[in-house]
């Protein structure tokens, strides 16, 4: 297997400052479904130094939703975190840990360690931005795009911008509870991105509470 220095080095576009941890396997039968606010709470409660840690960015821990209010681990279930290089000793503390997710036990194996790829469409299963009035209702589909189309600008991305299409044929709008307080959101697909502006929205994310799983890219088909 080739080290991580190699693949940096043979990649044509730098994947800036920032690496993906895998930890496999996970240890656990299940989870709350809504865990994303649960979760950051056992990974600080076990390495505390990174609950201020810039840059940190924590992916939702997919499973089998049971439709009870809990998701059923599989084998293919996996915690992703995002990080900057330099912060990578400290995240490393996690492996071998046992996190306390909402009263339900996850002990995290070794990760495995990969560079940003660049992909030329991306995709968030729920990105984050809060209207100015502080109204969520106020975050319609069109003033959500438009936010999104600002922060990407911001950071000289060119890109179509989507909100995929629930089982209902409406905007895939999300809501996640952090502390009792509902918090929505909408699914975004970002497509036909260069490969440089790629590996910087996967590095950077959209939007806020990106350590509860929001705003984290990954590679997608279109169909």
């Amino acid at each position: 297997m080739q080290s991580l220095a190699t693949q940096v080095a043979k990649s044509s576009v730098q994947p800036l400052n920032c690496i993906e941890l895998s930890f496999a396997p996970i240890a656990g039968q299940e989870l709350p479904a809504d865990a994303k606010h649960r979760l950051l709470s056992g990974i600080v409660k076990q390495i505390p130094e990174l609950h201020d840690l810039p840059g940190l960015a924590i992916n939702t821990l997919a499973g089998i939703p049971d439709r009870a209010g809990k998701i059923q681990l599989a084998d293919w279930s996996r915690l992703k975190i995002r990080c900057p290089i330099e912060a990578l000793p400290s995240v490393m503390k996690l492996a071998g840990q046992t996190l306390q997710v909402g009263g339900y036990p996850l002990k995290l194996g070794n990760p495995e360690l990969s560079p940003l790829r660049p992909s030329q469409h991306l995709r968030a299963h729920l990105v984050v931005i809060k209207h100015p009035s502080g109204q969520w209702d106020q975050v319609t589909p069109d003033w959500f795009l438009a936010a999104c189309d600002r922060q990407l600008r911001a950071m000289e991305i060119e890109a179509d911008l989507g909100i995929p299409e629930n089982e209902k044929g409406t905007p895939d709008r999300k809501t996640m509870k952090i502390k009792g307080q509902s918090v929505l959101g909408y699914s975004l697909i970002v497509a036909n991105l260069r490969a440089e502006g790629s590996l910087k929205l996967q590095a950077n994310g959209l939007g806020g509470k990106r350590r509860m799983g929001c705003g984290y890219f990954v590679s997608c088909r279109l169909s």
